[in-house]
């Protein structure tokens, strides 16, 4: 056919068959979970953080080697005792709604999380250390420190720590509608169904040379995220069930991605609630627990057995640690020192894609006597039930949450203040069960000033035996990273807690 022929069959089939749309590429990725909000600040939850990475930036970023790099700062020096931290900003860079971002914008992006009013979800953390946030000058800005953090450069690269539009945020709107500086910018939000990001043609980094639009769909049914990744519909999936890694590996029109993760199971005890305000109660049910069980019967072996509240690959992990085996005549035996010689009943809700997780552990408490509830939640209700204050758990009668946390690589103070500290009682934090032991709060407030390594190692293994002894947590496994790609997907790549990262994603 000569190439007028074509043209003139292009001109008259119209947009249907138009070159541009026909060069036009979507990566559509998969994950178990819809988004808790398009405000990076206000949600703690690994795959929304995956899905507002494209939209959003801090001032510094991960590389995929995992060290820092700059992003809407260029430079930071700090003073002497490290508690004074000056940043450059880049120039030249305005958010997706034309709202220019300088000093001013990140001065209002901390004073939001400093004013304990607002009640974001990820602010406990920066109040902890952060003083105070000023404008040196409109491209420079300090912050000044309650106390040094070694974790602090770390920690910019979090949700909480990443730049909203101060218009979008004044207007109320950031919460269904996320305006950042990312490469990629909210084309539309269907909730409950999908969202699409379309590429940003102004971003300062040059508009991405990648796939044209990401698309975010969701499901908790296993299955569902096998097929769409066999038929195509799903370019990424994450995380992968276990049940079908091996049988995507065996494809090889697919891609099977593991590494070493850092996202911790665990079931949040209520000790504000008889009988799991005893101690003896809580570790019988760790005993109760056969972690190996677990991770053959859930994880397909993708999993390491739980022996501390840190991942192996978290600094300051202590791998000599091995507190509970699986025994359950001594769970009966600390049942009925506690007064419960029959067991007891309680609850326990789950998100759906964890349903099979709390079913398994209801048999396994089973056999010491305990009757397990296992109520099962579409995550945004499981959310709203899980950081309950204590009220409303009682009125709930909610006595656990099967939950998971990463702090990745950001350090072992990430996971523990979150998950631990008596300050982090849901909802402030995620300290579900609202522990309080004021000596582990004095362990943490210690390691998280100590700048030498190896004695900051040594509190987080005091920690980790406080935690362990004291049981606020009946600690599950730590998982191993899991997402699978079609073959011709190139430039995705996984932050050790299982944040997919697709903004540099290409299909050949």
């Amino acid at each position: 056919m000569k190439s007028s022929s074509l043209l003139a069959i292009c001109v008259i089939a119209g947009a249907l068959f138009s070159p541009i749309a026909a060069m036009a590429s979507t990566l559509n990725v998969m994950q178990t979970e819809a988004p808790r909000s398009m405000d990076p600040g206000d949600q703690t939850a690994t795959y929304t953080a995956a899905l507002l990475d494209p939209m959003y930036e801090g001032l510094l970023a991960r590389s995929s080697d995992l060290t820092l790099k700059p992003a809407l700062a260029t430079e930071w020096k700090s003073d002497d005792a490290g508690l004074v931290w000056t940043f450059k900003l880049r120039e030249g860079v305005t958010f997706h709604d034309g709202t220019p971002f300088n000093a001013d914008a990140v001065v209002k992006n901390f004073a939001r999380h400093l004013d304990t009013k607002r009640g974001l979800a990820a602010s406990g953390r920066l109040r902890t250390f952060i003083d105070s946030v000023t404008a040196v000058d409109p491209m420079t800005v300090q912050f000044k420190l309650k106390h040094p953090y070694p974790a602090f450069l770390a920690l910019l690269t979090t949700g909480a720590c990443l730049m909203v539009s101060p218009t979008a945020d004044a207007a109320g709107t950031i919460g269904s509608k996320a305006v950042g500086t990312g490469p990629y910018k909210l084309a539309e939000y269907k909730s409950g169904e999908y969202v699409l990001e379309e590429k940003n043609p102004t971003y300062w980094g040059g508009a991405p040379k990648g796939v044209d639009e990401i698309k975010w769909t969701w499901t908790s049914e296993p299955s569902v995220m096998n097929m769409a990744l066999q038929t195509g519909d799903a370019d990424v999936v994450s995380p992968l069930p276990p049940a079908f890694a091996k049988q995507i590996e065996a494809n090889p029109d697919m891609k099977l991605n593991k590494s070493d993760g850092s996202a911790v199971f665990w079931v949040a005890l209520n000790t504000k609630l008889k009988p799991l305000d005893d101690v003896r109660v809580r570790q019988a049910l760790n005993y109760a627990t056969d972690r190996d069980g677990l991770v053959k019967a859930i994880m397909q072996g993708y999993a390491t057995p739980a022996n501390s509240p840190l991942a192996p690959v978290t600094p300051g992990y202590d791998k000599t640690l091995a507190p509970y085996t699986y025994d359950v005549d001594k769970a009966k035996k600390l049942l009925a020192d506690a007064g419960y010689p029959n067991g007891f009943a309680t609850s326990i809700i789950v998100q759906e894609p964890d349903a099979r997780l709390g079913e398994v552990l209801q048999a396994m408490w089973a056999k010491a006597g305990v009757k397990l509830d296992v109520r099962r939640m579409e995550s945004g209700v499981w959310a709203k039930a899980a950081f309950a204050d204590p009220a409303g758990k009682q009125a709930d009668g909610t006595g656990s949450v099967l939950a998971s946390w990463s702090s990745g690589v950001n350090g072992a103070d990430l996971q523990f203040r979150p998950l631990y500290y008596s300050a982090s009682a849901a909802p402030a934090g995620a300290n579900l069960g609202f522990f309080n032991e004021p000596k582990l709060d004095e362990v943490l407030d210690k390691a998280a000033s100590t700048l030498d390594e190896s004695a900051r190692n040594a509190l987080y293994v005091e920690a980790q035996k406080i935690v362990n002894d004291e049981a606020p947590h009946v600690l599950l496994y730590t998982t191993q990273d899991l997402y699978a790609t079609r073959a011709n997907v190139k430039g995705v790549w996984v932050v050790p807690g299982g944040q997919i990262e697709v903004k540099d994603a290409a299909k050949d």
